[in-house]
């Protein structure tokens, strides 16, 4: 049986260059390594404010750009979450067996929490990680593609499933995570000691920017102290995460980047960088119009939502015999 590969995005914020490296640019290759299961994280978008119409309109571009990267809806599982109640349900079942220590001590939800006053921090928040592993136990996930700030999720979601699978027996699969060595985290353009993160303008480049300020912000990107484009990410971070960029666009090493920049001067060097970016982007970007005006996201999202809800059933009507609720 082929190895299921499951991976979401919260539509929040516009997706950036780093969001494209990251996760998008590679989904059509895990076409053919199994069974591939991706879904727009809408739920989770609501464990902080978001603005309704943001939330849709956010939604509709993030499988617009799925299904502009290559993904075939015929091929694959794309749906909404919202779109099957079985990650609700699931949650509801989870959240009684990972405890309020275990939460508390993710680093995400430290470091969301620490902006914010006590009083506004809702239990969706806090609880993000439950919802987050039903997600992957739902379709019995055997691969999870992570940045490296949601392994900790990952480990939680492992603890889970051993921690139900003592109790009631293999009713839950283990999953597994997979971290993109190259590329796994595009740095902001003004500040490269930050990830790229869909809230510095200056700094992100969206996939809805033009390609006119595509060049622009990568000509103005931070550089570092000396004159050689090197591979240095503790003293030279700017020129590393440039360098980064154009060896994951490029399909070669970093390695194979640096030799090719030899005597380079910086502005030679960015201008080369925004070429194979406009390169990449520029056919996306027409793609993923042709999408929304003709509302090809509409039909692609039904149909994933009706093959998640067949495959998801299954697995919480196993869950929930496990823990001895009736289903009549």
């Amino acid at each position: 049986m082929a190895q299921r590969i499951l991976t979401g995005i919260k539509p929040t914020g516009q997706l950036t260059l780093g969001n494209y490296i990251g996760v998008l640019r590679d989904l059509p290759k895990m076409m053919d390594k199994g069974e591939c299961i991706f879904f727009i994280a809408d739920l989770h978008a609501l464990t902080l404010p978001i603005d309704p119409e943001v939330l849709r309109q956010n939604s509709i571009d993030l499988a617009s750009f799925y299904l502009a990267a290559g993904l075939d809806p015929e091929k694959v599982t794309l749906f909404l979450q919202s779109s099957v109640s079985a990650h609700a349900e699931l949650n509801a079942i989870m959240q009684n067996y990972l405890y309020m220590g275990e939460l508390s001590r993710m680093t995400q939800f430290k470091d969301k929490s620490a902006k914010m006053k006590e009083s506004a921090i809702g239990l969706g928040l806090f609880a993000y990680p439950v919802l987050m592993a039903s997600d992957i136990i739902l379709y019995d996930s055997d691969v999870v593609p992570v940045g490296e700030d949601q392994i900790q999720h990952i480990e939680l979601t492992r603890d889970l499933v051993n921690r139900f699978n003592n109790r009631y027996g293999p009713v839950l699969k283990e999953p597994h995570y997979q971290v993109r060595k190259v590329g796994a985290r595009i740095m902001s353009l003004s500040d490269p000691t930050t990830k790229m993160s869909k809230s510095d303008p200056k700094g992100d480049i969206y996939l809805k920017d033009d390609m006119k300020t595509v060049r622009k912000k990568i000509m103005s990107a931070v550089t570092d102290s000396g004159s050689e484009v090197k591979y240095d990410p503790e003293n030279k971070p700017g020129i590393s995460n440039l360098l980064t960029i154009y060896a994951v666009l490029s399909d070669i090493s970093i390695e194979e980047a640096e030799k090719r920049f030899v005597g380079y001067r910086y502005g030679d060097f960015k201008k080369a960088v925004a070429d194979v970016v406009v390169a990449e982007l520029e056919p996306f970007q027409q793609k993923y119009q042709q999408i929304i005006d003709n509302k090809e996201y509409e039909k692609a999202l039904q149909i994933g939502a009706k093959k998640a809800e067949a495959m998801a059933r299954p697995v919480l009507n196993r869950v929930k015999k496990a823990v001895g609720l009736l289903d009549i």
